[in-house]
């Protein structure tokens, strides 16, 4: 199985909502992230629970959990290429208002996927 390419979504200003969000956590929090960024660039389509799941409308959730607390990162395919939106933290459910800001990223990245494309 090829490398799935791990783009992570940009907003006009250039900054990444995921890069962030990822800032704000303690260091262990940010590890267990980028060990579910790095599966889902092994694994694309074929990664699944507990590491992925399908919420809808073509949004996934990258899973982590430490000391209870439940980390979601999501994101959507473009051709091959996995493009995370943004990460959360969980409480019961991942709430339908950050699905849909997700829906509204993949639609924008979707229209221009160089410009929504966050450079390092």
């Amino acid at each position: 199985m090829p490398k799935t390419e791990v783009i992570l979504f940009a907003e006009e200003d250039g900054t990444s909502p995921l890069v962030e969000w990822l800032d704000g956590l303690q260091s262990k929090a940010q590890d267990k992230c980028i060990v579910r960024i790095e599966r889902l660039a092994e694994m694309g389509h074929e990664l699944r629970r507990p590491e992925a799941d399908y919420l809808r409308d073509g949004i996934y959730e990258l899973r982590a959990a430490l000391q209870g607390i439940q980390y979601r990162m999501l994101y959507f395919f473009h051709g091959e290429q996995a493009v995370i939106s943004h990460g959360l933290i969980k409480q019961r459910e991942v709430p339908p208002k950050e699905i849909d800001l997700a829906i509204k990223r993949k639609v924008r990245f979707e229209t221009n996927p160089l410009k929504h494309t966050y450079e390092r």
